[in-house]
């Protein structure tokens, strides 16, 4: 009994933090929110990939906005790469808001590039597939 207390104790330590990391509640699932602005970074890593992005607020002062992806593995299946996006680009995101209403935090729905290409988290589906 002690080593099967000792075995799960072990595994809800690994799986707890998994878990805990991908809650979405702090961001307003009915609401968008669509920054303009330019790359500063685009870190391409794992488990998510993320987007900061000066965007000009109402003065004109210059707000970093911090934005979450999914992994590369999805961004791959959905035509991205790891240079997809450059420092300088300008680009509009389309995403989800933090319920607190503070500017500069959003998870990512989609993304306009300066040459009219729209990208998103997954491929586009199909005619005919089940949505």
């Amino acid at each position: 009994m002690k080593k099967f207390l000792i075995a799960a104790a072990l595994v809800l330590s690994i799986a707890a933090p998994a878990f805990a990391h991908h809650s979405p509640a702090a961001f307003e699932p009915q609401k968008t929110v669509t920054p303009t602005g330019t790359i500063k970074e685009f870190r391409w890593q794992n488990p998510h990939t993320w987007i900061e992005l000066f965007v000009p607020n109402e003065k004109g002062e210059q707000v970093l906005w911090a934005v979450e992806l999914t992994s590369p593995t999805y961004l791959v299946r959905a035509g991205w790469k790891s240079n997809t996006l450059k420092p300088g680009d300008k680009v509009t995101i389309v995403g989800r808001p933090l319920k607190s209403g503070e500017p500069g935090s959003a998870i990512f729905t989609s993304l306009t590039l300066a040459d009219g290409r729209k990208l998103a988290e997954r491929p586009a589906r199909q005619g005919g597939e089940a949505k």
